[in-house]
C-alpha cells in the first residue's frame, strides 16, 4: 500500500485556510492572509507538532486527512482550526505527562490532539502538540545549542537556570530525557523551550545532566566559565546536591544580570466599559499614583510594583473586593520592599515566593472577613482576581565586593483570570496561567484543553481572593528575570478575552519600545482596542516599560487629572465573573516556617492589623454610601 493511502495524504498546491468565525459565509482563505477577506476576522494559524516515526516520513507540501498541511518536518498547519480535534479514547500516559505539567506551558508543549496514522486496526494514534517552538511562519526555533556560543552571559546562566527547574517536574513524569535530545531542546529568546517530551527506558540521574552541560561550559562566557565549572564538579561529586547547586546557580545570575542596566516607566488605566454602567475593575498604578510618586506608598512603590483586580461578578460587593485587595497590597509590598533592602545577604527567590504567597493570603482573609463579618454565604461573598507584578530591587555582592543594586528580579502573583503577558519587538508571551474549569482539567489530568474547553461552565473560576479562608487559597507565584528590552502587561479579562492581546500587540510594541509612543497612549490604545472588539466588560490595563538597552526617549503625555473612570477609589462598583464553589480542594500540606522569615511573620502580622482597621473603614463607608444612594430619588438617565 503506498504511503499516500496509508496516511491519507495528498499532494496538491497549498490549500486554503478556514476563518474560525462560524458565520463568515465564505470560510475559505489563501495561505498568507491574516485577515479573513470576507468577514475580516483574524485567522488562526496553529502549527503542531506530530510526534513519531510515521510523522516524520511525510514530507512537506503533504495534506493530511484534508486538513493538516505539513510545512516543515513533522510541523503541521491546521487549515481548519475551528473545527475539533480527533480526541484519544483514553489518555494514555505519554499524554497524561503532557497534561500534568501544563502549569509549565512556557516550556513545554501541550497536547491537541490525535492523529491516525495507517489502517485501523493496525493504525497508529501520533500526537498532535501545541504551543511549540516555532515561529509564525511554522520554522522551529533555533536549538540551544546553535545560538549559546553568540549569546551573553546572563542568558546562558539563565537558560541553565531554567533547564534545573524544569529538571523536578520532568523527572516526576519520567521525562527528564528530554533535556539530553539536542534537537528537543530550542530556545526562544529568554527562554528554553521542549519540541516534545522523551520518556526514555532509563532515567537519567543528576550526574547525568552535569555531564550534558559539559559542552555548554566549555563554550560559555569567559565571565562565567570557571563559576559554571565549579557548578559542574559539585554536581558530579554529589548526587543529592540540587540545593546547594540552585543556590550557586542563582547567585551567578543575580550578580550577571545585575551589571545591565536597568530602566522602568509604568502606568495603568482603568474603563468601566461600553456595555456597563460601574466599574469592578481596581489597577495600580494610575496616571495620579504615577503624578503623586513622591508620596507614601507610590515613593518606594512605582515604578516597581503594577497590580490588576477584577472583582469576581455575581457576587454582590466584588467591587469592594477589588479595591480593597489593591488598597491592602500597597501597604504590605512597602514592607516587604523595606525589609529586602535592609537585608545584607540575598534572598533566595523560594524565600521571596513564600513571603508574597504569605501576603497574598494575608489579604484574602482580610475580604474574607469582611464577608464573615456581613454574613455572606455562598454567591453573596465578594471576592476578586489578582495579577501582581513585582520587579525586586535586590542588592548583591560579587566575589570582588563590589555592591550592585537591582538583580533584575521579577515575581509574578495570580490568583483567578487576570493575566500578564510579556511583549517584545518580535513576540507575545501569556506568562500566567487562568485558575479556570478548563486548566483544572487539564492539570488534573482529565481532559485535553480543547475538550475541556467545549464544556458548559469552563471558564468559571476556580479560586479568588476572599471567597474562602486562606488554608485553601494557592496563589501562583513564578520569578522571571528582566534581561532584554520588553514591555509587561497586566489586563482584566474585559481585554483578554476573544484573543485580543494576541491579536493587537504588534500595534504597540515597536512603537513603545523604540521610544515613539508613550506608555500613557499605548494604555489607552489597549482601553480602546477592549471597547471596540470586546465591550462586554471593564477594562484594567498596567503597562511596565522594561529597557536593559541604551534607554531610548520613552515619550509621557502631560500630566492630567484623572477622569472619573480613571479614578480608583471614588466609585465602588457591580460584580462581573461567575466563580465556582461546590469543588471540594484538598487541604495544603502544612510546611514549618524557616528561621530566616520570623522577623517577617511578625512584619506581616502587624501590618495584617493595619489592613484589617483599614478594611473596616472602607466597609463603613461603602455601606453608608449605599444607603444614602438608596435613600436618593431615582433620576431618568440620559442615554449618549
Amino acid at each position: 500500500m503506498s504511503l499516500e493511502k496509508l496516511f491519507q495524504i495528498s499532494t496538491s498546491a497549498p490549500p486554503p485556510i478556514h476563518c474560525t468565525n462560524p458565520a463568515c459565509p465564505q470560510p475559505p482563505n489563501s495561505l498568507g492572509h491574516r485577515i479573513c477577506e470576507t468577514c475580516q476576522t483574524p485567522l488562526t494559524y496553529r502549527y503542531l507538532w506530530a510526534t513519531g516515526s510515521g510523522a516524520s516520513q511525510i514530507q512537506p507540501g503533504q495534506l493530511v486527512g484534508n486538513r493538516y498541511y505539513v510545512t516543515f518536518p513533522q510541523v503541521w498547519l491546521d487549515t481548519k482550526p475551528g473545527a475539533p480535534p480527533i480526541l484519544p479514547d483514553i489518555l494514555s500516559e505519554s499524554i497524561l505527562s503532557y497534561l500534568y505539567l501544563y502549569p509549565h506551558h512556557l516550556h513545554i508543549p501541550g497536547v491537541f490532539g490525535v492523529y491516525p496514522l495507517g489502517i485501523p486496526p493496525e493504525a497508529t494514534e501520533t500526537l498532535l502538540l501545541d504551543n511549540i517552538p516555532v515561529d509564525s511562519r511554522g520554522q522551529l526555533l533555533p536549538t540551544l545549542v546553535e545560538v549559546w556560543p553568540k549569546s551573553s552571559a546572563v542568558r546562558q546562566v539563565y537558560w541553565l537556570w531554567q533547564m534545573l527547574q524544569l529538571w523536578i517536574p520532568l523527572t516526576e513524569q519520567g521525562a527528564a530525557y528530554s533535556l539530553f535530545v539536542k534537537e528537543n531542546l530550542r530556545v526562544d529568546g529568554w527562554r528554553v523551550r521542549l519540541r516534545e517530551l522523551h520518556q526514555g527506558k532509563v532515567q537519567p540521574t543528576q550526574r547525568d545532566l552535569a555531564e550534558s552541560w559539559v559542552a555548554l561550559i566549555e563554550t560559555a562566557h569567559p565571565t562565567i566559565q570557571y563559576r559554571l565549572q565549579t557548578i559542574h564538579q559539585l554536581m558530579r561529586r554529589q548526587e543529592d546536591c540540587l540545593k546547594e547547586v540552585a543556590s550557586q546557580l542563582n547567585q551567578l545570575l543575580m550578580e550577571q544580570a545585575a551589571q545591565l542596566p536597568l530602566h522602568l516607566a509604568v502606568t495603568g488605566l482603568t474603563d468601566v466599559g461600553v456595555r456597563r454602567s460601574e466599574n469592578e475593575d481596581s489597577c495600580y498604578p494610575t496616571i495620579s499614583d504615577v503624578r503623586n510618586f513622591h508620596l507614601y506608598p507610590n515613593d518606594k512603590l512605582i515604578p516597581h510594583l503594577s497590580i490588576v483586580c477584577d472583582g469576581v461578578g455575581g457576587h454582590d460587593g466584588g467591587e469592594v473586593a477589588s479595591q480593597l485587595a489593591v488598597q491592602s497590597l500597597k501597604p504590605l509590598i512597602h514592607s516587604l520592599m523595606a525589609e529586602i533592602s535592609q537585608q545584607e545577604e540575598l534572598a533566595p527567590p523560594e524565600l521571596i515566593i513564600e513571603q508574597l504567597q504569605e501576603i497574598t493570603r494575608v489579604v484574602n482573609n482580610v475580604i474574607a472577613a469582611q464577608n464573615n463579618e456581613q454574613r455572606r454565604e455562598f454567591r453573596q461573598r465578594m471576592g476578586t482576581t489578582l495579577v501582581m507584578a513585582l520587579q525586586l530591587p535586590q542588592k548583591v555582592k560579587t566575589p570582588e565586593g563590589i555592591e550592585l543594586t537591582n538583580c533584575h528580579e521579577l515575581y509574578l502573583v495570580n490568583v483567578g483570570d487576570s493575566r500578564a503577558y510579556w511583549i517584545t519587538q518580535n513576540s507575545c508571551q501569556q506568562l500566567t496561567v487562568d485558575d479556570d474549569v478548563a486548566n483544572r482539567e487539564v492539570c488534573h489530568g482529565r481532559s485535553l484543553y480543547w475538550d475541556a474547553a467545549q464544556r458548559s461552565g469552563s471558564g468559571a473560576l476556580t479560586q479568588a481572593l476572599g471567597t474562602r479562608e486562606a488554608e485553601f487559597l494557592r496563589p501562583t507565584v513564578q520569578r522571571f528575570i528582566i534581561e532584554e528590552d520588553g514591555l509587561l502587561l497586566l489586563c482584566s479579562d474585559g481585554l483578554s478575552d476573544n484573543q485580543r492581546v494576541e491579536q493587537c500587540w504588534q500595534d504597540f510594541s515597536a512603537s513603545v519600545l523604540n521610544g515613539e509612543q508613550s506608555l500613557e497612549s499605548a494604555v489607552q490604545g489597549w482601553i480602546d482596542i477592549a471597547n471596540d472588539k470586546n465591550g462586554h466588560d471593564n477594562i484594567s490595563v498596567v503597562l511596565t516599560y522594561c529597557g536593559v538597552s541604551p534607554q531610548k526617549l520613552v515619550l509621557l503625555e502631560t500630566p492630567h487629572l484623572p477622569t472619573k473612570m480613571e479614578s480608583l477609589e471614588s466609585e465602588p462598583t457591580a460584580a462581573s465573573k461567575v466563580l465556582l464553589y461546590d469543588e471540594s480542594i484538598p487541604e495544603p500540606e502544612v510546611q514549618p516556617p524557616s528561621k530566616s522569615m520570623s522577623k517577617w511573620k511578625e512584619v506581616v502580622f502587624i501590618l495584617s492589623l493595619f489592613v484589617i482597621f483599614i478594611a473596616g473603614g472602607f466597609a463603613i463607608w461603602w455601606q453608608i454610601r449605599q444607603s444614602q444612594l438608596q435613600s436618593i430619588p431615582s433620576q431618568p438617565t440620559q442615554t449618549r
